[in-house]
């Protein structure tokens, strides 16, 4: 049967008949280097990035788009110093609230108002009117503990959750209202999904999960929802204690990093519309791994989900890998 990437993507979610199961590769720094955009550049020019994606999409019939780049587009609107090098990573340069209470008392930050928030929406508009409904395209927010983590640093919000938890409630709420008019903008320029990465919270026991995170990212799902939307959660390391708690967040896709031993035992907890999506390594197998390692890791994925998994890296494709270990990748359901 023929179908566009979305409407497969859009079937497999729903769990109706597709061809095969959907691709959706993270490629970012591998994306800007296989169409030799240098890294400054496709942070900031939604217009390169666009193209960078849509060129790797083509080129290894992947099923997705996506605005993924680096964590700081929200941390910038909120006041952090980013400096954005010619061909690496940003890096942050200052700018950080001294403390809980100071996260708290940001002012709220207005998407239209910063630079890449918009660059970020008019990327998906770009994508929309270069290629209409064909690829499945995902916004992007940071939830609510990464977004603290970019504010505060690491190590301050893990002492902040100890010492202060009720301004970092507070604070938390501030960067949820934010992220919630984000993810309207996103999703009435085109998106038809938003994801939220939260990857601090891999560093958290279930029960800090449960009361700094779970709640504002179901909140985040449930806003996507209501504005006709899909989300996809993503928060990578070893989620094995968390993923029961991420899957009732409802989001319609849950990603599962390779550190996590075992979809097999999450598989019976999705409901009716429900993925995960994962979770081959991206370095031992994806980056250096054979052809037929390669395979058998995808397909192991697939069948511990019991046939409810999209294929895709627990995480970033590293941009080491080769092409032809991603023509592979890409290749390794299509039977």
């Amino acid at each position: 049967m023929q179908m566009t990437p979305t409407e497969r993507t859009l079937r497999f979610i729903r769990g109706e008949t597709v061809d095969r199961p959907p691709f959706h590769p993270i490629v970012m720094r591998w994306a800007a280097r296989y169409a030799g955009v240098p890294y400054g550049k496709f942070c900031l020019d939604y217009r390169a990035k666009c193209e960078a994606m849509l060129r790797c999409a083509d080129d290894f019939e992947a099923d997705w788009v996506t605005v993924m780049s680096d964590p700081y587009c929200e941390a910038e609107a909120f006041g952090v110093e980013i400096e954005y090098p010619e061909d690496g990573m940003p890096i942050e340069r200052g700018g950080h609230p001294a403390d809980a209470r100071a996260v708290a008392a940001l002012p709220p930050y207005r998407p239209l108002e910063h630079a890449r928030c918009r660059g970020r929406i008019e990327e998906i508009r770009e994508f929309r009117r270069l290629r209409g409904e064909q690829y499945f395209i995902v916004g992007w927010v940071e939830g609510p503990v990464a977004e603290y983590a970019d504010l505060r640093g690491v190590s301050a919000t893990a002492l902040d959750l100890y010492d202060d938890p009720e301004a970092v409630h507070q604070a938390m709420d501030l960067i949820t209202a934010c992220a919630l008019e984000f993810i309207t903008l996103q999703i009435e320029a085109g998106a038809h999904c938003i994801g939220i990465g939260d990857a601090f919270c891999s560093q958290l026991g279930p029960n800090l999960y449960r009361e700094f995170a779970f709640a504002r990212e179901k909140q985040m799902v449930d806003h996507a929802h209501r504005l006709g939307a899909l989300a996809k959660l993503h928060i990578c390391g070893n989620t094995a204690a968390l993923l029961p708690d991420m899957i009732k967040t409802g989001a319609d896709i849950v990603d599962v990093d390779h550190l996590v031993p075992s979809m097999q035992p999450f598989a019976p907890l999705l409901g009716p519309a429900q993925v995960l999506s994962g979770k081959c390594d991206p370095v031992t197998v994806i980056e250096n791994g054979t052809a037929a390692q390669i395979t058998a890791c995808a397909r192991e994925s697939d069948a511990q989900a019991g046939g409810r998994c999209i294929v895709s890296a627990g995480c970033e494709i590293t941009p080491d890998t080769s092409a032809a270990n991603l023509h592979a990748f890409a290749r390794a359901m299509r039977a």
